[in-house]
């Protein structure tokens, strides 16, 4: 029974779905088959194989694709033709022939696809790696200017907290003198009143022709 692996994929594992699906297309096999054999490969399911190559495998191989479906027709071709010939042994001479030129005139062949694979792999995975390490240098950019913009507004928040802290205390400040200048103000009214009415309260003389004094009212 295939145990089912819950890693990701390496590249290693992507290579031999590649590898073994392409020869499977070439030799006119279904690729259901080729899962079940990637699978007891590299101990995964069979569904699990098929998800990774229509999701993410096979848009990297679509020239090999074309390449291995051409030559599974071409082997069609040369079945079909083989009752034609003379005798079996002829059969065998004439297909050998032309798959052999028809692999010359291409210049294709099983080793070929898979060292071209190979390269348009890790060129591929070179450029993800390129591209993946652009985007990390640009997020750890990102994160240093927030940091230091997160920075700035702590020290800025601080520098606004202490100036309201004075303004409070000068508010207070000022509150308790203006209270003290209101009480000295109303207490010198209050004297000034008393005053003017003790002058008035005052009895007033003056002397007559005579020489007495006499009350003024």
């Amino acid at each position: 029974m295939t145990a089912v692996r819950q890693d990701a994929w390496s590249a290693e594992d992507d290579l031999i779905l590649a590898e073994v699906t392409l020869r499977h297309i070439r030799e006119g096999s279904t690729q259901l088959t080729a899962f079940e054999e990637v699978g007891e490969k590299i101990s995964r399911t069979p569904a699990a194989c098929g998800f990774r190559w229509n999701s993410c495998v096979r848009k990297k191989y679509e020239a090999a694709i074309q390449i291995a479906k051409a030559q599974r027709q071409k082997r069609n071709y040369l079945k079909k033709q083989a009752p034609l010939v003379g005798s079996g042994t002829m059969a065998s001479l004439a297909s050998v022939d032309l798959e052999e030129g028809l692999y010359k005139n291409e210049g294709v062949s099983e080793e070929t696809i898979s060292i071209d694979a190979v390269i348009r792999f890790l060129r591929q995975w070179k450029n993800t790696i390129q591209d993946s390490g652009r985007h990390l240098r640009s997020l750890e950019k990102k994160i240093r200017d927030k940091e230091e913009e997160i920075s700035a507004l702590r020290e800025e928040n601080r520098r606004l907290s202490m100036q309201v802290n004075e303004v409070q205390t000068d508010y207070r400040v000022v509150n308790d003198d203006y209270k003290a200048l209101i009480q000295i103000m109303d207490r010198a009214r209050r004297l000034a009143f008393l005053n003017e009415e003790d002058e008035e309260s005052k009895s007033r003389f003056k002397m007559d022709a005579n020489g007495n004094l006499e009350r003024i009212e």
